[in-house]
């Protein structure tokens, strides 16, 4: 009698957990409307803050080395002090950030940035609108006369985001960091 006591005890504490991990996150309608706006006008900049790679035997060589930023992993590299960013103004983006991982094809020669660089036009962007406030969802392609890279970005209501980059050259990567109201001069 004492062993099914314990087993009722035992599953009504994971139940009770397990609802309790189920809050959702909620935007205010203030987070959305900003948000809205800033998607609307397509003048923003994302900050990044940490580039987080595939994690290889390469890079987790050079984690092991002491090579890598304070504060860093394999799986999660501090990007302070990094000029990274990735801008959208009107129906351009621009980026320019560091890369941390394997290449699969060679550098362009005289490649003095071994970083994720392209300024252009996308190719089928996408903007979707996420359900019940979570934010947005841009998908689009776009090269730079040697790589071709498949971006996808999501911007969520308290203005953080990720950007997943899958490049024709190099392992996936993503970058997470904060959006900035881009303001042009």
């Amino acid at each position: 009698m004492d062993f099914f006591f314990k087993y009722r005890f035992v599953l009504l504490l994971f139940i009770f957990v397990g609802c309790a991990s189920q809050q959702k996150n909620t935007a205010t309608t203030e987070e959305i409307e900003k948000l809205d706006k800033l998607i609307a006008e397509m003048a923003f900049e994302i900050k990044a803050r940490w580039a987080r790679p595939l994690v290889s035997n390469s890079l987790n060589s050079i984690a092991n080395a002491g090579l890598l930023p304070l504060g860093s992993t394999a799986n999660q590299i501090d990007l302070i002090g990094t000029s990274s960013h990735f801008r959208i103004i009107g129906d351009s983006v621009t980026a320019n950030l560091p890369y941390f991982g394997e290449r699969q094809m060679g550098a362009a020669y005289n490649s003095a940035n071994g970083g994720i660089q392209f300024s252009g036009m996308p190719r089928n962007l996408k903007i979707v609108k996420q359900e019940n406030g979570k934010g947005y969802k841009l998908d689009f392609q776009i090269n730079n006369n040697t790589e071709t890279y498949d971006v996808n970005v999501n911007i969520h209501p308290n203005l953080q985001s990720r950007i997943n980059i899958n490049s024709s050259h190099r392992n996936v990567i993503s970058y997470s960091g904060r959006v900035y109201t881009y303001f042009t001069k």
